[in-house]
């Protein structure tokens, strides 16, 4: 018998027809043998909803009380699912994030998990109940309900499969695994069988939409396996888990894309030490992640600052930047939200020169501009004007011979 953590996201549970689906999926394991707890989202749509009620009363709603809205999606989709299981004859039983409970910390909006709880689960999954968990939220130590950020459904379920020491988790989506790039936009991109938590935990942070950033950060440090399936069909999916040396002889895995990240540059900055420090600060303390900076050589005694922010902080972003550059005497500040982060991720480039000046080659004979780059040992990213995004997509994709199965770029 084995343990066996399901999680099905927005579209999976997008109406009752399709919970029922879900719910016939998750009885055929739980007939087959294994223990079975469930993870879900809200039904699609669902918590968009619920975020423009919040918007359409103001600016800047309180993360306490947001919480608290945004996380009642998963509720409804808890309870439906766990009727359908026991009018099927199942033993099923819903759990709100604060009923096992899961830990967090007090950064609403964007909480991250402490610790599980799992006396609760394991006592009814030795009765033979089917537990089904609202995904997305959990518990601070003063009693508030807090929720993991877009797509923390996904790190419910890893979190609560590393907890329960379940032998697979299996994140059900709309795709059928991870591809070497999104297919609506280059229909050769190929499924890749198995992806190291590396390569993974790049992809998602670039953009690419199947796996949620911190939910691959828990699988690495606990190990879990990971199997990106549909659920609307039985074909096998993608394997996330350690590294092999077969993963080394594929140069490119996949090419990501992001848009919903925003530019900032701060002109004239005086450049002496802190005045970076007093720059970041105020983000940092907003809770707000920077990703990719860039600082000017200093002229006169002055430079540029260049970062990015994601989109659904960049006017909190901007503010609070607006502000600190008036303190620290600099010129004045721009932005831009028409960008786009291009990305090529792949293990395969720890051991091999020329990827990063073949990419830029690539994109140069298409006219596209390189505005910031980035690197690791792994990845090479590339912020671009946003229209020149799937053009971008597409020649980096065949460029690599992704387009091509089993294919090694050269």
């Amino acid at each position: 018998m084995a343990l066996v953590v399901q999680k099905y996201g927005g579209t999976s549970v997008g109406d009752v027809d399709r919970i029922r689906n879900v719910a016939r999926r998750v009885a055929k394991t739980y007939d087959d043998g294994n223990d079975v707890v469930v993870v879900v989202s809200a039904m699609s749509g669902e918590t968009n909803k619920l975020v423009a009620l919040a918007n359409e009363l103001c600016d800047f709603p309180s993360e306490r009380e947001y919480d608290v809205l945004v996380s009642t999606g998963e509720q409804v989709t808890i309870a439906l699912l766990s009727m359908c299981l026991q009018s099927m004859g199942y033993k099923a039983k819903s759990y709100l994030g604060h009923q096992i409970p899961i830990f967090t910390d007090s950064t609403f909006s964007k909480a991250r998990i402490e610790s599980i709880d799992d006396k609760n689960i394991r006592e009814d999954l030795n009765n033979g109940t089917i537990i089904v968990v609202a995904g997305f939220q959990g518990i601070d130590h003063d009693g508030n309900l807090t929720t993991l950020g877009r797509g923390g459904s996904d790190t419910s379920a890893v979190a609560v499969a590393a907890a329960l020491k379940a032998d697979v988790c299996e994140i059900y989506t709309d795709v059928d695994g991870v591809y070497t790039t999104d297919p609506r936009i280059v229909a050769d991109a190929t499924k890749i069988e198995k992806i190291s938590y590396d390569e993974m935990l790049e992809m998602a942070s670039l953009g690419a939409k199947v796996l949620q950033i911190r939910s691959v950060e828990f699988a690495k440090k606990y190990g879990v396996i990971v199997h990106v399936r549909s659920s609307f069909n039985d074909n096998p999916g993608t394997l996330v888990t350690k590294e092999d040396e077969d993963m080394e002889t594929v140069l490119v895995s996949g090419v990501t894309y992001n848009k919903d990240e925003a530019k900032i540059s701060v002109m004239g900055v005086p450049d002496k030490p802190g005045v970076a420090a007093k720059l970041f600060t105020p983000l940092t303390t907003s809770n707000i992640t920077v990703d990719m900076i860039i600082q000017n050589v200093s002229n006169d005694g002055l430079t540029d600052l260049t970062f990015t922010v994601p989109r659904g902080d960049f006017k909190k972003a901007l503010k609070a930047v607006e502000e600190t550059a008036r303190e620290i005497g600099a010129a004045g500040v721009r932005s831009d939200e028409n960008i786009a982060k291009v990305s090529i991720v792949g293990v395969g480039m720890r051991s091999h020169s020329g990827i990063a000046s073949k990419m830029f080659r690539v994109l140069s004979q298409e006219g596209i501009n390189i505005q910031m780059i980035s690197t690791s040992e792994i990845k090479v990213s590339c912020v671009i004007d946003a229209k020149y995004t799937e053009l971008a997509i597409r020649v980096l994709h065949q460029a690599f011979g992704l387009d091509k199965k089993d294919s090694k770029a050269e």
